[in-house]
């Protein structure tokens, strides 16, 4: 069987959705994060090994306290592996930590704050600045709230 063949892909997809629900439903260790997902997983061709790629919501205490815990709990999780899924083997699983969610949300807030460095030092020269539709958006949100202070004072 092939890295890239369609069983293998279905296979990974299987085992990616079995996996996130024996996370979230069957194991109680407390040090996993009740928010763990199960961000992708790669299944060998010999159904020998499997990584899976964990997203943790929360600090870097959280990250290490859940892959522990994963780790120990990885035989009875494969056993319930080997109860759902029908495989000739069971993988051995490799937990792996994905930071690609966190590091996304880190890239956006830099790329706002050097917008709004750049809209700033545009002000500053005195050229007219075009607001993005999230900027007009929340504009007009403040706008708005404006608008009902104003109403709640009249109505004092």
């Amino acid at each position: 069987m092939r890295k890239n063949s369609i069983k293998n892909t279905r296979i990974n997809g299987e085992v990616q959705k079995v996996l996130a629900e024996i996370i979230r439903k069957e194991i109680k260790d407390p040090r996993i994060s009740p928010w763990t997902s199960v961000v992708a997983v790669e299944v060998a061709p010999d159904l020998k090994s499997c990584k899976a790629w964990i997203s943790v919501l929360g600090g870097e205490d959280a990250c290490k306290k859940t892959i522990e815990g994963l780790n120990s709990a990885m035989g009875y999780i494969r056993r319930q592996l080997a109860h759902t899924i029908n495989l000739r083997n069971t993988p051995e699983i490799t937990f792996v930590m994905d930071q690609s969610i966190a590091y996304g949300v880190n890239m956006s807030h830099k790329i706002d704050e050097v917008m709004a460095q750049d809209r700033q030092s545009a002000i500053q020269r005195g050229e007219t600045v075009e607001l993005s539709e999230d900027e007009e958006a929340s504009e007009d949100e403040l706008d708005d709230d404006e608008d009902l202070d104003d109403e709640e004072k009249v109505e004092e």
